[in-house]
């Protein structure tokens, strides 16, 4: 039996077949309720009074403390470190040899060498392998995601983690803290009374309004939520579950999964998979979609593909960056949203209904993906692939269905493309049920889709500015 991803992968004919039949099943953002009301109106919220996300549950806590702390992260990440002050958070996006992403997720700055990586499981790996494998000074704890199906046994983690978002959410914030609350930089770090305990805060804006991330010992999980959906009852809160939350990044912009460029490359690569176990994320990790290619790298993605390019800064040594070096950003595919046909589909979302026939590949709603990482083809009307896509879905606030892709960088805003949805040949994944494949008409369009998360939001990866 494989002691690691190594030997797993040593064991396949085909990385790619391996992946695409994964059995990991249904994707559960884990604890939280599907729903509170129900995911039309909590989506609608957080674009017309204000929502409170629950974020406790499905991300990593990876704490790196130290004076070796901040090499290690700047040697990893395609990001600046020249200006990291204490009480400040960015976006940080790691690199394999090949230049291709990671993944991605917010690292906090909380003390003097005392940092916190919040996000996916392939993120946190990375960086918890670097640290015991490249002689830094450093201490690291790994505060894993709760589990996905606890079945009913008891469930810890070091910090709860809440958001505020929405256009009433300052007011709300205003009214836990008792008076008025400066709207401080982006991505800025500060504290916070409610209930009587001291509470860590950032700037953050994830639905495209202002709004703070919120967090502190998890023993305080309920006695901060209850005040927080207290104060917020009047101007409408509505706790926001994870069938809803899930679909918010439709609207912001952010792709949330990209598949980790690790299965292949040189001895830094090789080491990391002789690292990770046999069951790790990164073994079990299923693709799903209508993409398909022999070669792993194909499913790989640079920064400028994701929308990451304006984080790229070549002021120190990095994991990947001779790749990146050679790139020219203007010829990259580019991220942009892709408004699916109405009429399409409706022939899909009906199609459960079909008694005759397979029917298509079931669009879940109101997030549709049925697998980890998400690769649907994008084609152009004589059949070329122009792209990807990989995230799908509906909103309520729009709607409509949206993707998130990636398309080749001639490929104009407004133009008709065809998104390819389900699979041909159909894979082994549990989540996929005999069908047929089906091209669906979309318009090439902005990202972010909603009009408040484009022209509100602090720039970066949704805009054109950087952190």
């Amino acid at each position: 039996m494989a002691a690691n991803l190594q030997e797993l992968l040593d064991e396949q004919d085909n990385i790619v077949q391996m992946l695409r039949n994964s059995q990991l099943g249904a994707y559960i953002y884990p604890v939280v309720p599907a729903e509170f009301t129900n995911w039309r109106r909590e989506q609608k919220a957080w674009r017309n009074t204000a929502v409170l996300y629950d974020q406790t549950h499905h991300m990593v806590n990876f704490f790196m403390s130290g004076p070796g702390a901040l090499k290690l992260l700047s040697d990893t990440g395609i990001n600046s470190f020249a200006n990291f002050p204490v009480d400040t958070a960015k976006q940080f996006v790691p690199t394999a040899s090949n230049g291709g992403v990671i993944g991605d997720g917010i690292l906090f700055h909380e003390a003097e060498d005392e940092y916190v990586y919040v996000g996916r499981n392939p993120g946190a790996n990375w960086l918890q392998y670097h640290a015991e494998t490249g002689g830094y000074d450093v201490q690291t704890r790994y505060d894993d995601r709760s589990s996905s199906r606890p079945y009913g046994n008891a469930v810890h983690r070091d910090y709860y983690r809440f958001q505020i978002q929405g256009p009433a959410a300052w007011q709300v914030i205003e009214k836990l803290a008792g008076g008025t609350v400066e709207q401080v930089k982006f991505f800025r770090m500060g504290h916070m009374r409610i209930a009587g305990s001291q509470v860590r805060t950032l700037r953050h804006g994830m639905a495209g309004q202002p709004g703070l991330e919120l967090w502190g010992p998890y023993a305080e999980h309920g006695k901060i939520r209850d005040a927080i959906l207290e104060a917020g009852r009047e101007f409408g809160m509505e706790p926001c579950g994870s069938r809803a939350y899930s679909s918010n990044t439709l609207e912001s912009g952010w792709i949330p999964s990209p598949l980790p460029a690790i299965y292949t490359g040189g001895d830094i690569e090789r080491g990391f998979r002789q690292w990770l176990p046999a069951d790790s994320y990164e073994a079990i990790n299923a693709i799903d979609g209508s993409f398909v290619s022999d070669s792993i790298d194909d499913y790989y993605l640079n920064p400028w593909e994701l929308g990451y390019g304006s984080f790229v800064k070549f002021d120190h040594d990095f994991i990947g960056r001779d790749v990146l070096e050679k790139i020219d950003p203007t010829t990259q595919r580019r991220k942009v949203t892709l408004a699916w046909n109405d009429e399409d589909l409706g022939k899909i979302l009906t199609s459960v209904l079909d008694r005759d026939g397979l029917g298509y590949q079931f669009f879940d709603l109101p997030n549709a993906n049925y697998g980890s990482s998400n690769f649907d083809s994008v084609v152009d009307a004589d059949g070329t692939n122009v792209g990807l896509s990989m995230f799908t879905g509906i909103t309520a606030n729009e709607k409509r269905g949206l993707s998130l892709a990636t398309v080749d960088h001639d490929v104009p805003l407004g133009a008709e493309v065809r998104v390819l949805w389900g699979e041909n040949p159909n894979t082994a994944k549990s989540t996929v049920e005999p069908h047929e494949q089906v091209a669906v008409r979309a318009v090439v369009s902005p990202v972010p889709y909603a009009e408040t998360a484009r022209t509100e939001y602090h720039g970066g990866w949704r805009t054109t500015g950087a952190l």
